[in-house]
């Protein structure tokens, strides 16, 4: 038996939209030769719920990758699928901390 091993680092994107194309943005991003998983959520929150995934990246020891890759990776995803399915926001949570995006181009005064 071989075993491989590396330092442990994760990212998950938390975002809301429909599974299946949540599904298909990740399939299309993936060709590039990245494996994300994607686990289907809802979000209750205050006034209302909606369905979503947590999309997850680990560094994988069979084929590792650094921080800032997983990191860049999982903020370039989480981008494409928000813009892709029309939602206004996603986070990005890692183990050294928590960040939100938030579209520029929606509910902004044209001038």
């Amino acid at each position: 038996m071989t075993i491989k091993q590396t330092d442990t680092f994760w990212a998950k994107i938390y975002i809301a939209g429909p599974i299946a194309g949540i599904e298909q943005c990740c399939r299309d991003y993936c060709q590039k030769g990245l494996c994300v998983t994607v686990t289907p959520t809802n979000y209750i929150y205050t006034g209302g719920e909606q369905t979503g995934a947590i999309i997850g990246l680990i560094n994988y020891a069979r084929f590792p990758m650094t921080e800032e890759f997983i990191e860049e990776s999982m903020i370039e995803l989480g981008g494409k699928i928000m813009i892709s399915l029309h939602q206004l926001s996603f986070s990005v949570e890692t183990p050294k901390d928590t960040r939100y995006f938030e579209r520029e181009d929606i509910g902004k005064k044209k001038e």
